[in-house]
């Protein structure tokens, strides 16, 4: 397929993404605002690690640094825009690309978060895809290095989701899964907000606990109060999600009413959920230092997502009369620990 492709945002999800893409023959150019990440590329290639040795691969796809985007007016118009950035910076991302965007070109949303809706509103809904790393946990390192965090091939789930907002089967979300079936499996979804909100609830029971707790995920997993505390957010987001009327997917290989029923106190469901966790800490599927994405940015000292993790599902709650006080606190804790007013640390949530 001879299609142009730039991914504007080369951290862990854009540049696996893109860099994958890059190496098997597509032609992908990585737009990114750190000028060391680009210049390392540049000069050495996008190093790609996975769990084991045999996934490492080195990719070399054309780059940009932001001060040079300009130049893609004098280019061949650029067909599938990426948007891999975090949520806070969707707009002006979106914005940037849409005039280099060919005629029938097209804008994704490659990230955490439900931003599809703010992209449309910049490019139009016509112009809008959703594309959803849902079992992809990945970290930037360095720069110029990119790890996956979980192994490959470890979940009998489709790692990524693709779907049109209208939710019918396209001809481009055929072309699309097509593409990305070369990096890891994936499925041609009617669901893009079903799928975009479990999620959702993935990321509200692990990123601001990460971020306000500085555990990995495995360590996070072993803590009694941490662990159920996190199953708790995954039930209020699911009840918020069911209240909001979506068809919500597996949550962690779980289906969304064990979750919740789980969160409620129903023992059963609790050594259900709670077993399945306690496999994947026996595992070799998962780097013991991984962190959710949230995570990672608390240890850089980048701003996190929390509003539009936690913060969204919270203010959902209360638009459809379904709080969610636990993710409501979860907020405030870590918005304390962003500002440095207090340190993470796993005591943080237990009064939660």
């Amino acid at each position: 397929m001879d299609k142009r492709i730039a991914v504007i945002g080369a951290g862990a999800i854009g540049g696996y993404t893109g860099g994958h893409l890059a190496h098997n023959g597509f032609d992908v150019t990585l737009i990114d605002p750190w000028p060391e990440h680009i210049e390392t590329i540049r000069r050495d290639g996008l190093a790609i690690e996975g769990v084991t040795q045999e996934e490492y691969i080195c990719a070399k796809p054309k780059t940009m640094h932001l001060t040079e985007v300009q130049e893609l007016a004098r280019q061949r118009p650029i067909d599938i825009a990426m948007v891999a950035v975090k949520s806070y910076d969707t707009e002006w991302a979106t914005t940037l690309i849409a005039q280099y965007l060919a005629p029938d070109g097209y804008v994704i949303s490659l990230q955490n978060c439900m931003n599809e809706e703010r992209i449309a509103g910049i490019v139009g809904p016509d112009k809008t895809v959703g594309v959803i790393p849902a079992l992809l946990g990945a970290e930037l390192y360095a720069p110029g290095r990119v790890r996956r965090t979980g192994a490959k091939g470890a979940s009998p789930y489709e790692v990524y989701r693709a779907g049109e907002l209208h939710g019918r089967i396209t001809k481009r979300i055929e072309e699309l899964a097509d593409m990305i079936r070369t990096i890891d499996s994936v499925k041609a979804t009617t669901n893009l907000w079903g799928e975009r909100w479990s999620k959702l609830c993935v990321n509200g029971m692990a990123n601001g606990v990460a971020a306000s707790t500085g555990l990995s995920g495995n360590d996070m997993n072993r803590d009694e109060k941490i662990r159920r505390l996190s199953i708790r957010l995954a039930g209020e987001g699911v009840r918020v999600g069911q209240a909001l009327g979506y068809q919500l997917e597996h949550i962690r290989a779980h289906e969304p009413e064990t979750i919740a029923r789980a969160a409620e106190g129903d023992r059963a469901a609790l050594d259900e959920v709670e077993s399945q966790i306690f496999a994947g800490l026996q595992s070799n599927t998962r780097s013991e230092l991984a962190r959710p994405s949230m995570g990672q940015d608390m240890l850089k000292g980048r701003r996190t997502e929390i509003d539009f993790i936690n913060g969204l599902i919270a203010a959902k709650g209360q638009e459809v009369g379904r709080p969610a006080p636990t993710h409501a606190k979860l907020v405030v804790v870590v918005k304390q620990v962003e500002l440095g007013k207090i340190p993470a640390r796993a005591e943080n949530l237990y009064p939660i």
